[in-house]
């Protein structure tokens, strides 16, 4: 069974037994992103400051950006096929020597990540061009590519001309692909692309976001277990270990029930089933850098658990659940049209810790934090075993 998308396309039902769910090669691609991830999080939490973490979240944006064309696009590829193969080991081998850039990407390798950034695009470009099946991403490809292009002239100068003036640079060049991307890409004469030009496939896409989120929380685990290890054993430590664990098991608790487990029946419910899975990517974006936030978090307090609480790391510990939370409060606005109040109580009660960081030890203010997300987690469970929830997504154009 499924249902017509705005284009024609069918779009698969959650049941739809023919469904093609997202390959092992897929799922062997994010292990690169993995390590991104890790590679970011431990890059901020040495370089703690407002100038660390824009630079942090400039990497984010642009890796991103990587993942989510790579995952639309999957759609287009048969990776039964060597072609297919080749094209994401390919894309999965030049975003590791990205990643591998990344720790000195405002240092010495500046240019060494930009120019990988720019290859990646171009390469991917090249190959749906001529050896992609059916070719029937070409106009969007062009589209993308002219606009990448631009923003390759803005990488490469801004790596070029360093110091100060990089990170300016790049964020201007991020600014101006995210944007066109929210238009479409659009180019003079060609028009601008549609959502239903990606004949996106509702469940596929959607379980690649889920394992997106997946992957942000396995580095948050992976950052705590590793920070813990390579710290001195102690009773504070472990107490440490133990409340940013928990808040990583209520953020995943609290992503899939119930908007996460029900984005894919969203997806088939919606009057443009295209739209809303590219504007879940810009939600699940948001969710993921909450996540990372994390991951910040859980190596600050599990090194340094007491003492004072600059105003840095109380703008990481309570910002990343924070920004988990606005993430997560859009999805609900695509999963059943509206936002939940436990999301802006949660935003509410953050907020009214922040003025008492100053009087806390690390491990006092995450523990807060993670009480936040439990009295949501608690909400959420007691609400839904009230009220069935039932997907009603907002009427898309």
């Amino acid at each position: 069974m499924s249902m017509a998308t705005e284009g024609g396309a069918p779009a698969a039902s959650p049941t739809d037994p023919d469904f093609k769910r997202p390959a092992f090669l897929e799922l062997f691609f994010d292990l690169v992103y993995v390590f991104a991830l890790v590679t970011l999080a431990t890059t901020l939490a040495e370089n703690l400051t407002w100038t660390g973490g824009a630079e942090t979240l400039v990497l984010l944006l642009a890796f991103t950006m990587i993942w989510a064309l790579t995952v639309w696009g999957a759609d287009s590829l048969d990776l039964e096929r060597p072609s297919g193969q080749g094209q994401l080991i390919w894309v999965a081998a030049v975003s590791l020597l990205l990643a591998a850039a990344a720790a000195d990407a405002y240092g010495d390798h500046a240019v060494l990540f930009a120019v990988t950034y720019v290859l990646i695009h171009a390469s991917t470009s090249v190959y749906y061009s001529l050896v992609a099946p059916g070719r029937t991403l070409l106009p969007s490809i062009i589209r993308i590519q002219i606009w990448e292009g631009v923003a390759g002239v803005g990488w490469i100068g801004g790596a070029v001309v360093g110091g100060s003036g990089q990170l300016p640079i790049w964020a201007l060049t991020v600014v101006v692909e995210y944007s066109a991307a929210g238009f479409g890409w659009p180019v003079p004469r060609i028009g601008h692309s549609r959502a239903r030009d990606w004949r996106l496939a509702g469940e596929r896409v959607a379980e690649r976001y889920r394992q997106f989120v997946i992957v942000a929380l396995g580095v948050s685990i992976f950052v705590t277990g590793t920070t813990f290890s390579m710290s001195e054993y102690t009773m504070e430590r472990a107490w440490a270990l133990l409340v940013v664990f928990t808040t990583v098991v209520l953020m995943w608790r609290i992503y899939i029930y119930r908007a996460g487990e029900l984005l894919t029946e969203a997806i088939a419910r919606s009057s443009n089933p295209a739209l809303l899975i590219q504007s879940a990517a810009v939600t699940h974006l948001i969710m993921v850098a909450g996540i990372v936030g994390a991951a910040v978090t859980s190596h600050l307090v599990v090194v340094r658990p007491w003492g004072e609480t600059p105003p840095s790391w109380a703008a990481v510990i309570l910002g990343g659940p924070a920004l988990y939370l606005v993430g997560r409060g859009v999805l609900d606005f695509t999963v059943f049209g509206r936002i939940s109040r436990s999301r802006s109580a949660g935003l509410v009660l953050l907020a009214c810790v922040a003025p008492a960081t100053p009087l806390l030890p690390p491990l006092l203010v995450a523990l807060l934090a993670m009480t936040v997300l439990a009295l949501i987690a608690a909400a959420n469970l007691v609400s839904t075993r009230r009220h069935a929830r039932t997907p009603a997504p907002p009427t898309m154009r």
